[in-house]
């Protein structure tokens, strides 16, 4: 995953609560600002001037978002909520998805000026060290991913979903499981193609920051939107169609296992989503939003 994109979804992640609930929410948030400096610095070694305009710049995105977006990531929540206690439909999901997906590309876009000014101020060695990075980050991800095994390679990937899925509605029923594993299975993904995709985006970065020095800042800015542009419709058609596939996959195996929760699991869904809704109303209070 290119490293702006990525170090913003790391961010978010952190905000919805990934460290384990409610109560690490607000911890959380006042420390991804440090998860993301660390993030960036693991991938280009930055020097000290860098790293002290990288952290200023940092530092003043999570203050607009504070103070901007965070409200709106409670709203966004307390909406869901509204609606989890009844059936739902994989188009409303999706819809859902795009929601969250327009306010990840919001953050992004936010971050395009201050990337590009830091971008253009590195050396060939760290691109060469981004290089290097990402070639360890592939090998981890084959190993992750990517298992030679089509059989462990779709348990894996079920079991990583069932866990997501337990992070909403708490523990997840052996025959919700099987709904899982069996729709995964059936879901005709192409490994070797996604890891055509990601060596094609992690290139496409390189080449792109190789090309900001010298530049001003406006064509800089304009060198790193038409990159985040690539990501989000790959000139690899091939991609295209299996990525479209998978997104409407996801959204009816979403809708899928949902219907078939009981009363007790979307409950504690409800008190999740309220609960993360109550702390980021917290946080944009505490920030004067």
């Amino acid at each position: 995953m290119p490293l702006l994109r990525a170090a913003i979804i790391a961010a978010l992640l952190v905000l919805l609560g990934v460290l384990g609930g409610c109560s690490a929410l607000k911890l959380g948030y006042s420390q991804a600002d440090t998860l993301v400096f660390r993030y960036f610095d693991g991938y280009a070694d930055l020097d000290d001037a860098q790293s002290l305009h990288a952290k200023q710049a940092i530092a003043a995105w999570f203050d607009w978002h504070r103070r901007t977006q965070v409200g709106d990531y409670a709203d966004l929540l307390l909406r869901i909520d509204a609606e989890v206690l009844a059936d739902t439909t994989p188009e409303r999901v999706c819809t859902w998805w795009d929601e969250v997906r327009e306010r990840m590309d919001r953050g992004v876009d936010r971050a395009v000026p201050a990337f590009a000014e830091i971008a253009q101020t590195l050396r060939p060695a760290q691109l060469e060290q981004i290089e290097r990075r990402q070639a360890k980050s592939n090998v981890e991800y084959r190993e992750q991913f990517l298992q030679a095994d089509p059989q462990r390679r779709a348990r894996e990937s079920a079991k990583r979903f069932a866990d997501r899925a337990e992070w909403l509605y708490g523990d997840v029923t052996r025959a919700q499981r099987e709904v899982i594993a069996r729709d995964i299975a059936g879901s005709g993904f192409d490994p070797a193609l996604a890891f055509e995709e990601r060596r094609r985006r992690q290139e496409d970065g390189v080449r792109t920051m190789r090309r900001l020095a010298g530049l001003s800042q406006p064509a800089a800015e304009a060198e790193v939107r038409g990159w985040l542009q690539r990501l989000a419709q790959s000139p690899q058609e091939a991609w295209r169609r299996q990525s479209d596939r998978q997104l409407a996959s996801s959204c009816r195996l979403f809708a899928q296992l949902h219907y078939g929760t009981s009363a007790e699991q979307r409950q504690a869904a409800s008190k999740r989503l309220r609960g993360w809704a109550a702390d980021l109303r917290g946080i944009a209070r505490d920030a004067g939003a």
